[in-house]
């Protein structure tokens, strides 16, 4: 599905109604096994920089998710280093040529780097990028009849009567029958490895842990498929029937955790480079974390290091 394509099934959903996705794609328009690839915190920017960012690894992770060829990416935020230098954009641009080359759709979450600078200068260089989202922050895409994405921003409120609190219950609340898996991309992630001090600056936030107080009552049409970054590393969680990922591994500087017992990958190997990658059958999820071996290797080897499933509600 090319862009142009794309922008066109979409551009009459613009204004859709309150509880209708931003985007719409027909199930003739993706695969038959749809494949979906989450991941976030590359900090696109000059290849120079090589603290904050890892650009060999960095390009790596696209050229290989290129060539699965998924559906869709979820980016989950921190796509560039600043969001208010537009060549951040511009690097974004040309190292994602392969996406582009292979017709993936991409669907992007602000994160907080998206916000390093003015706030409309910001804003203006994300949506010159993205011109099918320019006046939206949040939005939502309905990728075939069983597959439903909301892209949210956690820089603005997600508290209990918020206007983005209130758009993703009537969002919930009017998805179709067919619908059995709902991701939520988004950045800060409500659930992780919490850390003691003095690395407890990326432990949830009320804004997010009020996310995940909503998914407990909100419409159970489909399972739950949480998917966050902020956190330079991997982790997963079942908490209340929803499944909670920290993909952060895009490029951005490693950051190590303290896994919790709660936390269901248990591999201490660092760093964890990585994407993921979700495959819909009949009634769930095959899902796959693969990790770039050796970071400081000339060429990238790639390791699964983890596979699980996710099952549809009973009924989907």
């Amino acid at each position: 599905m090319t862009f142009v394509k794309s922008i066109l099934l979409f551009f009459g959903l613009t204004l859709a109604a309150p509880g209708q996705p931003l985007f719409r794609v027909a199930d003739s328009e993706i695969s038959a096994s749809p494949t979906l690839v989450v991941y976030g915190d590359m900090r696109f920017t000059d290849p120079k920089e090589t603290n904050a960012t890892n650009p060999k690894v960095r390009r790596w992770l696209v050229d290989r998710i290129a060539a699965e060829k998924p559906d869709a990416v979820l980016i989950s935020g921190d796509l560039p280093w600043n969001g208010s230098v537009t060549n951040d954009y511009a690097v974004y641009h040309a190292e994602t040529a392969p996406w582009r080359a292979a017709h993936i759709l991409i669907s992007p979450a602000l994160g907080n780097h998206e916000f390093h600078g003015e706030l409309q200068l910001c804003l203006n260089n994300w949506w010159n990028e993205f011109p099918q989202l320019r006046g939206h922050r949040w939005y939502s895409i309905a990728l075939g009849s069983r597959l439903f994405v909301l892209n949210l921003d956690s820089n603005s409120s997600l508290l209990p009567n918020s206007e983005q609190a209130a758009w993703i219950k009537a969002q919930l609340a009017s998805l179709p029958s067919s619908v059995q898996f709902v991701f939520l991309n988004m950045h800060h992630p409500p659930v992780v490895d919490v850390q003691a001090k003095p690395d407890d600056d990326h432990n949830p936030r009320p804004n997010e842990i009020a996310l995940a107080d909503l998914l407990k009552t909100a419409s159970k049409n489909g399972r739950f498929v949480v998917c966050a970054g902020h956190i330079h590393n991997y982790e997963r969680f079942l908490q209340d029937g929803v499944v909670y990922l920290v993909s952060g591994g895009g490029g951005a500087k490693p950051k190590p955790v303290v896994r919790e017992l709660k936390d269901l990958y248990r591999d201490a190997d660092f760093p964890n480079y990585h994407y993921v990658k979700f495959v819909l059958g009949a009634n769930h999820l095959d899902v796959d974390m693969i990790r770039v071996a050796d970071p400081a290797a000339l060429v990238p080897s790639w390791q699964l290091k983890d596979h699980f499933e996710v099952l549809a509600r009973s009924g989907n």
